[in-house]
């Protein structure tokens, strides 16, 4: 029958083929491996056809990851299955009720609530009655930090610049280790300097 070329079926054939040095013009065969003109056969060298064998894996590795047709078309607009209407009102609403501009209400809150409007309603008037509502649960902004603390029990040092002691502070953000945030957590012997004390409420 037919003779395969090397590398595609019958490995000990593969197992023959070289990159000796002897570059004949005509009947030299690098293998597709750029190496300086291979003969046939001039001694066994298994590298070469374990090279091949890898290659011609990742050549058929890749062709199954071909690109399809539809690769190229632009994605679809989301179309719901049960679209519904919005209301008009829901894009002319005036914003927030007058009854939230009322300071007596924000006594009411939660302290988790009065955070949510801070940090969600900035450059708001909300934002200044949670802000004093949270100064007088005695709650203190600390500027460096962007949160809030609370002392925990009685500083273990105070002077003019710094106290120094247990607080409660209110993460808003957490960390990477962690995986949560928003919450209260205590921060043993910290450092609270009054230089970074918001303190124009």
């Amino acid at each position: 029958g037919g003779e395969q070329p090397p590398g595609l079926g019958d490995d000990a054939a593969a197992a023959h083929l070289t990159t000796g040095g002897g570059g004949g013009a005509g009947g030299s065969y690098d293998g597709g491996f750029g190496g300086a003109g291979g003969v046939l056969p001039s001694g066994p060298r298994p590298m070469d056809s374990l090279a091949m064998g890898a290659a011609l894996s990742q050549l058929g590795s890749s062709l199954g990851c071909l690109p399809t047709a539809h690769d190229r078309d632009r994605a679809k607009q989301y179309t719901p299955r049960n679209p519904y209407n919005t209301p008009p009102s829901y894009f002319n609403a005036p914003g927030p009720s007058p009854v939230f501009e009322e300071p007596a209400i924000f006594e009411k809150f939660h302290t988790d609530t009065l955070f949510f409007i801070f940090y969600y309603q900035q450059g708001t008037y909300q934002q200044y009655l949670a802000a004093r509502e949270l100064k007088k649960q005695s709650w203190r902004f600390h500027k460096k930090y962007k949160t809030w603390f609370q002392r925990h029990e009685e500083p273990q040092v105070t002077t003019d610049e710094y106290e120094q002691g247990t607080y409660v502070y209110f993460d808003y953000q957490g960390t990477y280790e962690s995986k949560s945030g928003w919450c209260q957590r205590i921060k043993y012997d910290f450092t609270f300097e009054y230089e970074f004390l918001e303190d124009e409420l």
